[in-house]
């Protein structure tokens, strides 16, 4: 119920503009290719910090369509984008759109201009690591952090920091996502089989690993319940590689 709430308000918000029936069902199908990402964990992270659920559910969709702009980017790099015809025309201007989506939803969520500056350089570094990743050939465990620090923990530090603006929580929240955005990108690419892990030498997939689990530690010190679901996740799988 929690990811389906922030999914209608995304629609909701989707649809105040608009725009052209082929353009919104076009950005409408990139947001279902996005589905469910981080639709749960952004509700019950912003609901356990205590926000109220209007503006929750305004920053968690604006969230939604960056998370989801990201990925469009990342599946016309890799080209895996089949929700979209001739994607290498479309995907542009529907990458576009979501993260105009995105500045649009947070501006009415009640986020200050500096905390939106914040999350805005954070994007900027996000997506210029996404860069290097398609220019890496050969994975080593100092290039694997390099990327997944952009395209996972800023990601993740800027989510929190937008989400729990105002609340008690804020002051952790850049340390906490990182960590965080850190942990499940090294374990999902040890679930996928993705190459940017499994491509490395034994000795680089260990020192990511321990690297990992320094980030689980500082999630639960954090001692947040909605953090701790996704580590009951990410845990297991970082230990059976080990």
């Amino acid at each position: 119920m929690s990811a389906g709430a922030v999914f209608q308000e995304a629609l909701r918000e989707l649809r105040r503009y608009g725009l052209p029936e082929e353009a919104e069902r076009n950005v409408l199908a990139a947001m279902e290719a996005g589905r469910p990402g981080p639709l749960a964990l952004l509700y019950v992270a912003g609901a356990e910090a205590g926000l109220g659920r209007e503006v929750l559910l305004r920053r968690a969709a604006g969230l939604f369509f960056c998370a989801c702009a990201a990925n469009l980017a990342d599946d016309l790099a890799d080209g895996e984008c089949s929700y979209l015809a001739e994607p290498w025309r479309v995907g542009p201007g529907v990458q576009f759109t979501l993260q105009s989506l995105c500045f649009a939803a947070l501006a009415r969520s009640e986020v200050p201009a500096p905390v939106l500056a914040e999350a805005a350089d954070a994007m900027v570094t996000a997506a210029g690591l996404q860069v290097l990743e398609v220019h890496t050939p050969t994975w080593t465990a100092a290039r694997y952090e390099q990327v997944a620090e952009g395209i996972a923990g800023k990601q993740w530090a800027l989510y929190l920091r937008v989400l729990w603006e105002g609340t008690a929580l804020a002051g952790q929240a850049v340390e906490v996502g990182r960590s965080l955005g850190v942990a499940a990108h090294v374990a999902e690419d040890i679930r996928s089989g993705d190459p940017r892990f499994h491509g490395m030498t034994e000795e680089d997939q260990h020192a990511v690993l321990a690297w990992a689990r320094v980030a689980v530690d500082i999630v639960r010190r954090a001692a947040l319940s909605s953090l701790d679901a996704v580590l009951r996740t990410v845990e297991p799988l970082l230990n059976r590689h080990a």
